[in-house]
């Protein structure tokens, strides 16, 4: 059995398909240390540069010394603390929602809304590029899975039209974490309303980041969202800190509570963590600025980018893909690029389709212009040398 699994790790070798970790030896920032070396990163989530803010790390503290350490227990046993109550109550005001429940991570908030809302003889409908979480979470749930064309709302809806039996949701990242691009939010919601489906919406990439004062693209696209709308986002992304919430109506946070056993059946996150979370809430809402500087390092990468025919996908966000193909080429491209100091990782088959091999470059606020123009060069060298 074991060389099996040897076999197995062989041939994804071979394939260009082998995942390594890499450690960090100091914090997440735009410039990171790994095995004693400085590297210049594109390719954190961190895309306010609040990962490492001094702000955040003395409200950690401030937490941990109020709270402790750990929760000790499910927040339905005796593990729900006064931090996590704030900041719920928080989240739901910032966003004008009735209420917020807090999950452990995205993944878990993923499986705790569709398996809660769907099962046997229910269908969801779901983007092909949606995150693994959605598509989990359906198979979990033991409904029908129906997966749409990329975008396609008319694809959506024809699929929509073949099954009307049992209860239907449909699915979808609001921004999509490998391609950068948006979701049709509003035609979505539409949809949603005239077929009387549930509506799930992954804002994990566009929470913090996009819409008035960073309220996500949802609340910018769906900003009189109905009863049956339900928005996920994270929290160690734009906020970075960690873990994640689900905003919906009173009855829909009540149901989760009663029945999500990915909310049920584990330890709430650390109270510090959501004090420290209440300070990057605060952060996001003051964040304007932050917010400006992102989208013009993104005009300035993309208008540099095209100058050298680079060949990047079509995004807007701070999550700039450049499409190699294959996955053993995308993964060279990428150690070019970490011989001189940067770092941005190779994205491979199952994380993106067969034959879409790319190179994921994220932004972050705290990058500068000159650091942008650096990347730029690399970029070029890199495919160059390639040729």
């Amino acid at each position: 059995m074991v060389r099996q699994l040897a076999a197995a790790l062989a041939e994804r070798r071979q394939q260009g398909l082998y995942r390594s970790r890499r450690i960090l030896e100091g914090p997440q920032d735009v410039q990171v240390r790994i095995d004693g070396r400085d590297y210049l990163s594109f390719c954190s989530n961190d895309y306010l540069g609040l990962a490492s803010d001094p702000r955040l790390v003395e409200a950690l503290k401030e937490g941990a010394e109020r709270f402790g350490v750990g929760s000790g227990a499910a927040h339905l046993v005796s593990g729900h603390s006064r931090a996590h109550e704030l900041l719920e109550e928080e989240l739901a005001e910032f966003l004008g929602v009735p209420r917020v429940l807090l999950f452990s991570t995205g993944y878990m908030a993923n499986l705790g809304v569709v398996t809660s809302l769907a099962g046997r003889g229910d269908t969801v409908f779901e983007d092909r590029l949606n995150h693994a979480s959605l598509i989990d979470a359906a198979r979990l749930a033991g409904a029908a899975l129906q997966r749409y064309r990329h975008n396609d709302v008319d694809s959506l809806e024809r699929r929509m039209s073949q099954q009307e039996r049992g209860s239907r949701l449909i699915a979808s990242d609001a921004v999509f974490s490998m391609d950068g691009d948006c979701a049709p939010v509003a035609r979505l919601g539409e949809l949603a309303a005239q077929r009387k489906a549930w509506l799930l919406l992954d804002d994990a990439h566009g929470f913090g980041v996009l819409g008035e004062g960073g309220r996500g693209l949802v609340a910018a696209q769906l900003r009189k969202s109905g009863a049956n709308t339900v928005l996920m986002a994270t929290l160690g992304k734009a906020l970075g800190v960690f873990g994640a919430f689900v905003a919906g109506s009173e009855e829909l946070v009540e149901t989760l509570i009663q029945g999500a056993r990915s909310f049920i059946y584990t330890t709430a996150p650390p109270p510090a963590l959501a004090w420290a979370t209440r300070v990057a809430l605060r952060l996001v809402r003051e964040g304007d600025e932050r917010r400006a500087h992102l989208r013009w390092l993104v005009r300035r990468f993309r208008t540099a980018a095209a100058q050298l025919d680079l060949p990047l996908m079509s995004s807007d966000t701070p999550i700039q893909p450049l499409l190699i193909g294959d996955s053993a080429a995308a993964l060279a491209f990428s150690r070019r690029l970490a011989r001189r100091g940067i770092l941005v990782t190779a994205i491979r088959p199952p994380t993106v389709p067969k034959g879409s091999a790319r190179l994921r470059i994220t932004f972050s606020a705290s990058h500068t212009g000159e650091q942008v123009d650096r990347l730029v060069e690399a970029l070029g060298d890199a495919r160059d040398a390639a040729r």
